[in-house]
């Protein structure tokens, strides 16, 4: 069996974004000690206004310095940190903030950056049609230092303000939220996050990338995070259905669990519909827990296709003898049906009747009578329902009745429930554009 290996771009989907901050923004200028007499009034007039004697006294020296023709920016960075909390009313905040970023700019100091920006927008001074940006810079300010949960309030306000740049759009921020989640190892609410960023682009008719799932799809699965890792990837081949990714999805499922054959069975009985079955190690286990003895026609049919598409060599002893057991058995095998068919049908059929009865027919691709079987042996004593369930839902595709098995699979609990996920995303696969499949997190809330 081949490991699932999703093809992942680098660490993380980061954004290919140039750093904002690396730009002087525009700030109020504070002048001489003039200009603070004639404010005075609009001080008294506006509460949080103004600014102060001490903050004038502290600010007009710093900036004519700083403004100064080869000025030396560091040596003044002492009295920048000392203008922090002289700066307490809105207009000491902007202007102040305003200095400290552009002059931090120059130190290249993200630290002192992300102070400066932090006051100008704590101000209420920002014009507002920067304010998106400006959250958007002390976003990526914060999130440079590892502060992620600040970096998410930024980037959120960023995100609600509809910011974007001529190289940044929404679907970038939503994928850096997600990132941001990622970071702090907090996977399953960045999964979470990621899935509705999902839904919600698929909302407004837009396109999904495809990185997207994979990228949701490679941190549940390389965290073991259950159930999401189900959801994603039935999410991902529910919109990018193809042989490959029908296989990845499969065998992450079977990396991810120990199934027992008959699971295994089932499991490999939809990569087979999906044209994903094209490794010479999963033939020879579907060949097993199909078992020749039990289900020769399918058994015959199975070693058939992989020796049609060269998967199996016909040297294989295995597959050889199992291919002779299945043809020597089919007829005798068949002429049996109708008899098993009466004794099922029978009101006092014993439970082991009517699932045999049922698997007989589903293997040989009477799917309708296998429907009839499955649902008679789920309101006996004893049947394994979710067992039933599943297999119910299967020929329930068989008959193109997607709807209902899509309904009845989301009824299969226990370790079936990753394998009736991926039925359920292949049975609306079949049936078209319309309303989604419940995720297996909707469907284990429900059943608890």
């Amino acid at each position: 069996m081949k490991l699932f290996n999703i093809r992942k771009r680098g660490s993380s989907m980061a954004l290919a974004i140039a750093l904002a901050t690396g730009t002087a923004v525009v700030a109020t200028a504070v002048y001489p000690a003039e200009a603070h007499a004639q404010r005075k009034k609009k001080k008294d007039q506006e509460e949080g206004g103004g600014y102060s004697k001490e903050f004038v006294a502290a600010y007009q020296p710093l900036n004519e310095g700083l403004q100064a023709e080869g000025a030396n920016v560091a040596s003044f960075k002492p009295q920048l940190e000392a203008l922090l909390p002289l700066a307490n009313s809105a207009d000491e905040k902007y202007a102040a903030g305003g200095l400290i970023f552009n002059s931090a700019i120059k130190l290249n100091d993200q630290t002192l950056q992300l102070k400066g920006m932090e006051m100008m927008l704590a101000s209420g001074k920002v014009p507002l049609d920067q304010v998106g940006r400006y959250n958007f810079i002390a976003y990526q300010l914060a999130n440079a230092q590892q502060d992620y949960a600040k970096a998410r309030n930024y980037l959120d306000k960023a995100i609600n303000l509809n910011f974007s740049t001529d190289t940044v759009d929404a679907a970038d921020l939503q994928i850096a939220m997600a990132e941001s989640y990622f970071s702090e190892e907090q996977f399953v609410q960045g999964l979470d996050y990621l899935e509705r960023a999902i839904k919600s682009q698929k909302g407004k008719g837009q396109d999904v990338d495809e990185q997207w799932y994979r990228r949701g799809l490679t941190v549940a699965y390389n965290n073991q995070i259950v159930p999401q890792v189900y959801d994603y990837a039935a999410m991902w081949i529910a919109d990018f259905p193809s042989p490959t990714n029908w296989r990845d999805a499969v065998n992450l499922t079977r990396n991810l669990n120990e199934f027992e054959q008959a699971q295994t069975l089932d499991l490999l009985r939809l990569s087979r519909r999906a044209g994903a079955l094209q490794d010479k190690q999963d033939y020879i286990l579907y060949v097993e827990a199909a078992d020749a003895r039990r289900l020769p026609k399918e058994v015959k049919d199975v070693i058939e296709e992989a020796y049609a598409s060269d998967t199996v060599s016909r040297d294989d002893i295995f597959i050889a003898d199992a291919l002779s057991t299945a043809t020597g058995r089919i007829e005798s095998d068949r002429a049996d049906l109708p008899a098993l068919e009466t004794d099922a049908d029978a009101d006092g059929a014993p439970l082991r009747t009517v699932v045999a009865a049922a698997s007989a027919f589903y293997s040989y691709g009477d799917y309708a009578k296998a429907v009839k079987f499955y649902e008679k042996a789920l309101g006996m004593p004893g049947v394994d329902t979710s067992e039933a369930l599943t297999r119910l839902g299967m020929a329930q595709i068989g008959t193109g009745d997607y709807a209902a098995a899509q309904e009845t699979l989301a009824k299969v609990e226990g370790p079936r429930a990753a394998i009736a996920r991926l039925w359920s995303a292949y049975a609306a696969e079949k049936a078209g554009p319309g309303e989604a499949a419940p995720t297996l997190g909707e469907l284990m809330g429900a059943s608890s």
